[in-house]
């Protein structure tokens, strides 16, 4: 196996407003989440988050503690979430509590410690690929596998927008206070029904908390723009399948794509609140 990681750092929004394509792709976009039996990671500085995949084929792949964490396992003071986004079954094996099955779309929170975490396919032919988001933790909270019926059980599901407005669209908050305790961490899954290419419009910023957004559900020849910036400095980044952007708690975070899609979104900070948001009407956008 291999682990390869590379760091982010912050942007002033004034200095953001002279990037141009290669520098805004350089600074916010993710284009390799996944490769076969590696680990590929990005620390950023926003809120210290982790944005990462594994995509383990023919062997078990290690969580391992890359170097910027300075500590012993990459949990020792971290808390994961983590959602299976490949063709097949996967299993997560976590050192002292055993081995947890997931699914394609579900999820699974490990609270903080020092233990080792392992990934793994159940088929090497349809393997398992896991998207994480992980974030600095002050206590350890129980290990939670969360599914789509999980949230819907404890009224985290919402069904927002219309096909008329391009944006009808469910979205799954998983791993949020509603349905399990988190330091920090919350993650949730939006699904675009067919016809309808339009996620979070109108689009908010929220300062309290960085964003993350992980898009699949796409097939190969077709492609998201991505809108980010501040509402009156608006940038575009061109994604395909299978690609994370960072979003700045000063940016708002919107696409829309060629095709419907599935993204995952990570958000980071102070505050625990979903509905901590700050929006902004489409035609004030600039």
């Amino acid at each position: 196996m291999k682990t390869n990681y590379e760091l982010r750092y912050a942007s002033h929004p004034e200095d953001a407003k002279h990037y141009d394509t290669t520098r805004n792709r350089k600074e916010f976009l993710i284009e390799t989440v996944f490769s076969a039996d590696e680990v590929n990671m990005v620390y950023s500085m926003y809120d210290r988050m982790v944005v990462g995949g594994a995509m383990p084929v023919n062997e078990a792949l290690l969580l391992e503690a890359i170097d910027p964490l300075k500590a012993p396992y990459f949990l020792t003071r971290r808390e994961i979430g983590i959602f299976n986004v490949g063709e097949g079954r996967g299993v997560v094996e976590i050192e002292g509590e055993g081995a947890i099955e997931l699914d394609v779309k579900e999820a699974l929170y490990i609270g903080r410690g020092d233990r080792n975490v392992t990934f793994r396919s159940l088929d090497p032919q349809k393997p398992a690929k896991f998207y994480f988001n992980s974030l600095t933790a002050h206590t350890a909270y129980p290990t939670k596998k969360v599914t789509k019926a999980d949230a819907e059980a404890a009224g985290a599901v919402l069904k927002l927008g219309s096909l008329e407005g391009s944006n009808d669209r469910r979205i799954n908050r998983m791993l949020v206070n509603q349905v399990l305790p988190t330091c920090q961490l919350q993650m949730g899954m939006t699904e675009l029904a067919p016809g309808s290419v339009w996620n979070t419009m109108p689009a908010h910023t929220h300062s309290r908390r960085m964003e993350a957004y992980f898009y699949f559900d796409l097939p190969e020849d077709q492609a998201v723009c991505h809108f980010m910036g501040e509402p009156t400095e608006t940038r575009v980044l061109w994604m395909k399948k299978d690609q994370a952007v960072l979003s700045p708690e000063w940016s708002i975070h919107s696409a829309a794509a060629t095709h419907n899609y599935t993204f995952i979104w990570g958000m980071g900070g102070e505050n625990l609140d979903y509905s901590d948001q700050d929006w902004f009407k489409e035609t004030d956008l600039k």
